[in-house]
């Protein structure tokens, strides 16, 4: 939630756009729960609110909350709000997530782009410790390491000062910290602070009303800072039936482990990008062009989402 939305145009991110879509179709399957346009959704709009239009538009939400910490343009945010159902309340999330009421299934997306600290935890920790069952929880952190010339041994007592020491598992050193590496170890953080919060909240839980967490996202992009996207379902165990049916594991981007889905944006011009719709599904037609196998493959992998851009007169 910094103001990073004073330097990015975040509805022009390619990878980023993506991935958004990804999430809605992901989303989508939430009906075997409850309606998905009966779910509330909070997150962090900035002055854009692409996330907000597409589920308002894609998934049918109407209850939706926006957080956003700069006061300072509370008029401009208030101005760029796309539709009347979105609610704009200002101030931290650590302050405002626990004002609110928790009796409604919630999608909530933590799309912080700052790198994984212990407010980002605190956040994380209250949502599981609250959320109905049937709520879902997405988190984005900056993975990107901005000092190559770093040493191991700053590198990890970086971490350390980010999210406190007995939040780092003991195997972690700073080796681990750079490149795509930082991002599993973000992840790792992440799910231990989901699964220790939950551990705590199942205390008092007969068998089947324990909340379980199921891991439906682990992406990684990079628009320009590497970036990793975790989250999943919070579901009661005796509601494993209504999970089977959701059947994400249909979806080829859902990763329910440590196995990553790199969304990775070929460089294709339209004329190409045209040509490749018209022959996919992918066939074997598509290996006479004279475009890199390695980009037709990466194009298969995302086409149904693919962002166009174009200039228009408005």
């Amino acid at each position: 939630m910094a103001e990073s939305y004073r330097k990015i145009n975040y509805s022009l991110r390619p990878a980023k756009n993506i991935e958004r879509k990804m999430l809605s179709e992901a989303l989508r399957r939430l009906s075997y729960f409850e309606l998905v346009e009966n779910y509330r959704y909070i997150g962090f709009g900035s002055t854009y609110f692409t996330d907000f239009t597409l589920f308002h538009k894609s998934l049918g939400i109407k209850n939706m909350i926006s957080i956003e910490r700069d006061v300072y343009y509370k008029t401009r945010f208030e101005f760029n709000r796309p539709f009347n159902c979105i609610q704009i309340i200002f101030g931290e999330s650590n302050d405002i997530l626990p004002s609110l009421q928790w009796n409604v299934k919630t999608i909530l997306w933590l799309d912080y782009d700052t790198q994984l600290n212990y407010t980002m935890l605190v956040d994380i920790s209250f949502f599981c410790a609250s959320a109905v069952p049937g709520s879902v929880i997405i988190v984005t952190v900056n993975a990107h390491t901005y000092d190559a010339q770093e040493s191991v041994k700053r590198r990890l007592q970086k971490l350390v000062e980010q999210v406190g020491e007995e939040k780092v598992p003991a195997d972690v050193s700073g080796r681990n910290l750079k490149g795509w590496e930082k991002a599993k170890i973000y992840r790792r953080i992440i799910t231990n602070e989901i699964y220790q919060t939950l551990t705590q909240r199942n205390g008092g839980l007969e068998g089947g009303s324990k909340i379980k967490y199921k891991q439906l996202f682990n992406f990684h992009y990079a628009d320009d800072a590497k970036m990793l996207t975790v989250g999943g379902l919070l579901h009661e165990e005796n509601q494993l039936d209504i999970v089977d049916k959701c059947a994400f594991e249909n979806l080829s981007f859902v990763s329910s482990d440590d196995t990553y889905y790199k969304i990775e944006i070929p460089k294709l011009t339209y004329r190409e990008l045209r040509y490749l719709d018209a022959h996919l599904p992918y066939d074997r037609n598509l290996r006479e062009l004279l475009i890199p196998e390695e980009d037709v493959k990466k194009y298969a992998q995302v086409y149904r989402y693919f962002p166009t851009f174009a200039e228009a007169e408005i």
